[in-house]
Parts: C-alpha cells; structure tokens; sequence
C-alpha cells in the first residue's frame, strides 16, 4: 500500500495487502470475528449527511482546492460509517511472534507466482518501458502488484468515500488517533476524483482507502501516479500500463538507485554486542561493507565491493533462528512502499519467482 503514513500500518497488521473484507489477513479476518458490532449494512449506520462537523469539513475542503462546496457536501452526505473499518484498523492483539518463514509462503506461493508470469508477459513493453524511464526492473514492480492485490484480483470492495470517512471522523480510540491523516487522505480523494472525473460515490478500495491494482492512498495517487500509456487518463484499477508506471515511479521518487541490488547474504556477527550496533539502525543503511566486516558479520563476495552503505536486517523466525540479509539502498526504497522489512522481502522473493518461472517459459517455447 503506498504510503499511508509514517508508520505505514505496520503497527494495524494490514501486512500492506489493503484488501476487501473478503480476502482480510488472517488476523484482520479472526479480529472481524472476535467482535460483535453492528453490520456494515445495518438499517441504524449513520449516514454523514446527520454531521454538522463534516459538512463544515467539505465546505472549507471544497474552498481550499476550488471545489463545488454542493457538490462535495452531497456527496459527504451518503458517505456511510462503517463499523468493520472500525474493526479493521486497529492493532493486532501484542505478543504474536513475527515468523518471516510462514508470512513468506503468505505470498510467494504457486497463485501469485502463476499469475504473475501471465501478468509479466502479458505487460512486458510496459515494464521495460517503466525500467528505462525509472530505473526500476520488472520483478519489483510485479512483486509489489502480486503482494499488493494478486494482480488486480483483490484490490477492496469497501467504498473508499465510506472507509475515510469512517477514519476521519470517527477514528477508533484505543489506538493513536490517526483521524487528522485520514482527514487529508479524504480530501485528496476528491481532488483525486476531480481530476480525473471521477463520481465520489463509486471508487472501492480497502478498508483503510487504498486504491487500485498497487493500493495507492489518494495522496499517493495524486503524487505518483502517472498516465504511461499517454491515454490522457490514470486509471490504476484497469490500466496495467498506468499501475506498473505508477509503482516505478513511486519507487524512484524514494530513492531506487538503478542498477544497484536490493540485498546481499550475509552471516550476522556472533558476538551480541557487534551485532546489536548493527541491528541499531533497522532498517536504514547506515554502514559500510568494511564496518560489517570489522563488527564480524561475513559478507557473501559481491557485496564487498558495495560502495554503497548496507543494512542488518533480521527476520525473526518464531522460536528458529532468525534469517538476515544486508539491504541496500534499494532494500530500503522498497520498504518506502510499506515500511515493513518482512514486506520488502516478500515482494523481492516473489518477483524472482515470478522472473523465474517467465524464464522458463521461455526456455519451453524455444524448444
């Protein structure tokens, strides 16, 4: 999901997917049925149309972008409270050990690898298009789409006006209050939908807004996205084309360096203490091949020759052995998507399975 905020979800347990309630992570799906609150379609939901508060809200938001102030009070007025968005947005229950091993095989498992091979070579002009622009290669960008909304085949049924709506004006307690972001997301929703014709009424995405085959938040979108197929429209629910321009180009703006790896093996230092300085910067790469050396990590070949600086990334692994790699800048404009070490490694992991299995296909046709 690109960028919803600092923290990007990570601590609500969305796992960056931003799917409809049907296709919910599985803790999202087990909090759903933990809770009993009132039906999304329940005849007492509260349309916002009641809200003094909001329609002041699309009165001063409508002023500010040059909007049809009727125009955006109306369309406020059948936006819905939505209680399973309520339900959905808070924290998974604290004490779950993180498992790399297990949230992997989540995503690079046999669907996603098959539809990202038909995805791959049914779009390959655009992601060589997008690579030449943007620097970034083919597997990235279909890793992101895979994990993402499995190609388009999960991309949300909640409607994106109901799911802001619901966080911008009535956020949850019992988590940080977040309803300001979701406040900015809902107005750039219908600057989104200005620009691009759009009735508010009718785009659906994810409990938490997010939109399209690659989950963009609104302000993403309007930030981001771009036409590459030069149609004069950005559609990122329908158009691949638009969707792998728009991924590259959010990837570049974050700092992917072209031609540079996303990661390197690596053997985490013995000594605690070494490791720990490591370990300190999480995920931002903060030193160079000769410290990891120097602090008694060993470093796979290629990566002594790495000008750039690297990263200790550990994957916890339930109660086995974490597993570690050294992330390169790379590695890091990957978690700008979604600010998750777990989520950078999952789209990698995938968009080599999928490049694997496109290569063999190749290699069987030229029999």
């Amino acid at each position: 999901m690109a960028r919803l905020s600092t923290s990007h979800l990570i601590a609500i347990g969305l796992t960056a997917v931003g799917l409809a309630c049907s296709a919910l992570p599985t803790s999202a799906a087990k909090r759903a049925r933990a809770v009993n609150v009132q039906n999304d379609d329940s005849p007492d939901v509260v349309t916002y149309g009641r809200r003094d508060d909001v329609m002041r809200f699309g009165a001063d938001l409508a002023e500010r972008r040059g909007l049809d102030a009727a125009e955006v009070q109306a369309a406020l007025q059948q936006a819905r409270f939505m209680p399973s968005v309520a339900r959905f947005i808070m924290p998974a229950p604290a004490g779950t050990a993180k498992n790399w091993a297990a949230y992997r095989a989540r995503f690079v498992e046999p669907v996603r690898i098959r539809a990202g091979a038909a995805f791959w070579r049914a779009n390959e002009k655009w992601l060589k298009l997008a690579e030449q622009l943007y620097g970034v290669p083919p597997e990235i960008v279909v890793g992101i789409v895979g994990v993402e909304t499995i190609y388009g085949a999960q991309m949300g049924n909640f409607r994106v006006i109901d799911a802001l709506a619901t966080l911008a004006f009535d956020f949850p307690t019992g988590r940080k209050d977040r309803s300001p972001f979701f406040r900015d997301e809902l107005e750039q929703f219908f600057v989104l939908c200005k620009s691009e014709g759009l009735d508010p009424l009718q785009p659906k995405g994810s409990f938490a807004g997010a939109m399209g085959m690659p989950q963009f938040m609104p302000s993403s979108f309007n930030k981001y996205a771009v036409d590459l197929d030069g149609d004069g429209h950005v559609d990122l629910r329908g158009n691949a084309a638009d969707v792998i321009g728009s991924v590259a180009h959010y990837l570049a703006e974050f700092g992917w360096q072209r031609g540079q790896p996303t990661r390197f093996d690596v053997a985490a230092p013995v000594d605690a203490a070494d490791r720990a300085a490591l370990l300190g910067p999480d995920i931002l790469p903060s030193f160079g091949a000769q410290e990891f050396v120097q602090r008694g990590a060993k470093l796979a070949d290629a990566a002594l020759g790495h000008e750039g600086k690297l990263a200790l990334v550990e994957l916890q692994n339930g109660d086995a052995a974490p597993s570690y790699v050294a992330g390169t800048q790379n590695f890091y404009a990957v978690t700008r998507y979604n600010w998750s070490s777990y989520y950078a490694m999952a789209v990698i992991d995938l968009g080599e399975a999928v490049a694997r299995e496109v290569a063999r296909e190749v290699a069987r046709n030229a029999r």
